[in-house]
């Protein structure tokens, strides 16, 4: 009886393919760079304002600040990988990993900022860390995909269409129904807009992403329309996404808008890719609950590190929930790859 359950567990675990390993590499170098580049651009940030108006109210010395750059530079190398894993593995694999910078910005902020991480920041640290472990083990193969067509037939079933329908109607409904009423006092609105709008991102910078991919490696996908209308819809989701994001930021505390945002954002995602790529359909029941289980564990350690990383030992202190867009704005540490296009 044991060996044969062994034998069913080797069955439905056939290790992790080339692609999903490359993505896997991609993903984690992505948020080496993206963690790094918040402290290295606070750096500057902080010498800029030694010497001119600070970036948060209004300031622009730190274009000056060749530490500023350095960290954009580092930011956009981190873009640039994090847009490539999405070529290699499937988004429930790439998406949740980047809670991996918020472990790389609290680490470089406690060694070179001398920002004190809280104990119980430290354990949120090592509960996204035993998260991602168990998506990156247990989730599914890429699928093997030859033309930018297949794509977009996946795209184009009703299923997907569906979702796609739903997520636009209710994006505009909050954009024209609710902003002007709530966007000010409840930070869900704006962060559901860029959550449900950024699920159709990720989707869309996949498809372009295997484009690419088969395009270098001599398939050339840039003479289908397809190819093209993807780049439109990814431009179009990302500069909505970016608005919509920014106004939380400068509307609401970062430590309140990024965990809920991680989650919505990363939620919706799963979602879409589960719907459009299918990625359950090759995986077995086991698998699916073991991945939602290292999601959990991943949002657990967000919360629990963004709800304590403005904690001293001994202290209890929680910031409010809305804060003014006058305030030091330069002073959080973001979380998620979609904060760190923001203005400084």
């Amino acid at each position: 009886m044991g060996e044969s359950g062994g034998g069913s567990w080797r069955d439905s675990y056939k290790g992790m393919s080339s692609d999903n390993i490359k993505g896997l590499v991609l993903a984690l170098s992505s948020s080496l760079f993206i963690g790094a580049s918040f402290i290295v651009k606070k750096k500057g940030l902080k010498k800029a304002a030694s010497t001119g108006t600070r970036a948060g109210v209004g300031g622009y010395s730190y274009l000056y600040e060749p530490l500023w750059w350095i960290g954009m530079t580092t930011m956009l190398l981190g873009e640039i990988a994090n847009f490539a894993a999405y070529a290699f593995a499937p988004a429930i694999l790439v998406t949740p990993l980047g809670a991996v910078s918020i472990i790389i910005s609290a680490v470089l902020a406690h060694i070179i900022l001398r920002e004190k991480l809280h104990i119980f920041g430290i354990l949120g640290c090592a509960l996204c860390v035993v998260g991602s472990t168990t998506i990156v083990l247990h989730a599914p193969q890429e699928r093997e995909i030859d033309s930018v067509l297949e794509v977009w037939n996946l795209a184009t079933e009703p299923a997907f269409m569906f979702y796609a329908s739903l997520v636009i109607g209710a994006a505009v409904f909050l954009i024209f129904r609710f902003v002007p009423q709530y966007g000010q006092t409840n930070v869900m609105v704006y962060i559901g807009i860029c959550s449900l709008v950024g699920s159709l991102s990720v989707m869309s910078v996949k498809a372009l992403g295997i484009a690419l991919k088969l395009t270098f490696s001599g398939t050339n996908q840039l003479f289908y329309p397809q190819t093209w209308i993807f780049t439109l819809v990814v431009l179009t989701c990302v500069i909505t996404q970016l608005n919509y994001l920014n106004k939380a930021l400068d509307t609401f505390n970062t430590a309140i808008v990024s965990p809920i945002y991680y989650v919505m954002f990363t939620s919706l995602t799963i979602l879409a890719s589960v719907i459009m790529f299918k990625d359950w359909d090759r995986q077995n029941g086991t698998q699916i609950v073991t991945e939602m289980c290292g999601f959990v564990t991943i949002l657990s350690g967000t919360f629990l590190l963004h709800r304590t990383k403005d904690m001293v030992e001994g202290s209890s202190v929680i910031l409010p929930l809305r804060i003014s867009k006058h305030t030091d704005e330069e002073e959080g540490i973001p979380l998620r790859r979609q904060e760190s296009l923001r203005a400084p």
